[in-house]
């Protein structure tokens, strides 16, 4: 294991058990005590992961997030924060950060959580690749070439390419963050299916995510106002005491 993390925490106590934790597990660790410091790193290194506190002197975790993400829309960020309301955690989520962590926490708990965000980094890595590799064009009889419309996913005048990620609804293009991208396209994948807050968290936030699964329904609201709630039909549907479903009718 050579994986790269960056520990931005400003209180010492916190960011050497970080370290030792992390370099006991086998990953190379840097930190930083502050927001401007934590930038510095984060341009000057290759980092993996980064574990970003909220609360920082100088800059805070949530403006070291908006700038990393500027200019980096993959790298793992699991935001560290005592904050404990669902809307606070979904700002940071919603800002482009993977993951979050309550303190205090367990630090087996922080582990798993680590080691989930590097696999399904690794994961996009490779669906990446994949995607960005040409497809096959053919010839059809009139000598024109046939483009492969690959990684397309429709519906009711909505279309998604999970390559390209552009995302359109009665040909109006739709902005989604990150996250709601893959809850869009989780829907997409099984559509006419109920599928519980429980299925979602672990297909779209990952399978060692504990955070709560109310998380799912403040999603499923973001995502509804962007794909429903000007277009007709509505897609995305509450099926009471199971969860949702994405399909033309209930």
């Amino acid at each position: 294991m050579n994986e790269a993390v960056l520990v931005i925490e400003d209180e010492p106590k916190i960011a050497r058990l970080l370290e030792l934790e992390l370099q006991y597990e086998g990953y190379q660790v840097g930190k930083a005590g502050s927001g401007t410091e934590g930038l510095e790193k984060y341009a000057d290194g290759q980092w993996d992961l980064i574990l970003l506190d909220v609360m920082l002197p100088g800059l805070s975790g949530i403006e070291v997030l908006r700038r990393v993400r500027a200019k980096d829309a993959t790298v793992p960020i699991i935001m560290l924060t005592a904050k404990d309301s669902v809307e606070d955690k979904v700002s940071g989520l919603d800002l482009g950060a993977n993951d979050y962590i309550t303190k205090p926490f367990q630090i087996e708990e922080l582990l798993a959580r680590v080691r989930a965000a590097l696999r399904l980094s690794a994961v996009a890595s490779v669906v990446s690749s994949a995607s960005s590799t040409p497809a096959d064009t053919g010839t059809d009889s009139s000598g024109h070439q046939a483009e492969a419309e690959a990684g397309w996913l429709t519906a009711a005048g909505l279309k998604l390419n999970e390559g390209t990620r552009e995302v359109s609804r009665d040909g109006v293009a739709i902005e989604l963050t990150p996250r709601e991208f893959d809850l869009l396209v989780y829907l997409l994948q099984n559509q006419r299916q109920v599928l519980s807050r429980d299925q979602i968290v672990q297909a779209v936030w990952g399978y060692d995510y504990y955070g709560d699964t109310n998380v799912v329904d403040v999603y499923i609201r973001y995502v509804r106002k962007k794909v429903d709630n000007v277009f007709t039909p509505p897609l995305i549907h509450t099926v009471r005491g199971v969860g949702y479903v994405l399909k033309e009718q209930l």
